[in-house]
């Protein structure tokens, strides 16, 4: 395919123009500051957020399942952008500054095409993989790839329809790939708290959830209390024996 161009009105090159147009009027230190979030800062903040959320989820009783869900959250992200190899080589769209003279580029000598967007699908797919884990989490992570493709669209590197599509395939990816992913990464993760590792998976001083029978957390403390009231029936049967016997 020779790309999305479309005759006639183009909502698409609208949006573009109307976001693109604000970098026209900015001062220089703002787009400075949009070049280094759009293209490194947010992707960044992103390892830094799934970071805190290992971190707080080693402090959970449900440890291994909690840090399988946010070891999926990159994993995804790296399958989503293998997923887009093809997908870019089938569409080839030129970028939007190689079709359209006039807009504000800030970060020139992009060479590769442009649908879809690499960021939008890596952040996605990241943000939708913590919101599987983590809702508190994974609502930051959503709303920063959000903010991510608003920066590739001022930044003039993509179309909007290029980062709505990396969207839909991080999130497609993260979500329709993640029962087979907690199937595989789960008993890993298991496994890795039983080892030498298993500071990885649980914070030290964490115990593992109490297992009943049937492997149900919680009733080995009831059976417990159970036992213990039935053993002190016997023992005041004797002391009335013995009152009556007096």
């Amino acid at each position: 395919m020779a790309g999305l161009a479309l005759e006639g009105p183009n909502p698409d090159v609208d949006v573009l123009d109307g976001i693109n147009g604000l970098a026209k009027d900015a001062p220089h230190w703002v787009n400075t500051a949009m070049e280094y979030i759009g293209e490194y800062g947010i992707i960044a903040t992103l390892g830094v957020l799934c970071l805190v959320a290992w971190w707080s989820a080693r402090r959970r009783p449900g440890a291994p399942a909690a840090v399988a869900g946010l070891v999926w959250a990159p994993l995804a992200a790296g399958i989503a952008l293998l997923a887009n190899i093809p997908i870019r080589g089938f569409v080839e769209r030129p970028r939007p500054f190689k079709d359209h003279a006039g807009l504000t580029v800030l970060i020139p000598g992009k060479s590769d095409f442009s649908f879809v967007s690499d960021h939008a699908t890596l952040t996605m797919a990241v943000g939708v993989g913590l919101f599987i884990a983590s809702r508190k989490y994974g609502v930051i992570g959503i709303l920063l790839a959000l903010a991510e493709g608003f920066c590739r669209v001022y930044m003039g590197v993509h179309y909007p329809t290029d980062v709505v599509g990396g969207f839909a395939l991080g999130t497609a990816v993260a979500l329709l790939l993640a029962p087979l992913a907690q199937a595989l990464l789960v008993p890993l993760m298991t496994a890795i708290g039983r080892s030498k590792l298993a500071w990885l998976v649980r914070a030290p001083g964490v115990a593992p959830e109490p297992a009943g029978p049937g492997g149900r957390p919680g009733q080995d403390g009831e059976g417990s209390r159970v036992v213990a009231t039935g053993s002190a029936l016997p023992n005041g049967h004797k002391e009335r024996d013995k009152d009556l016997a007096a």
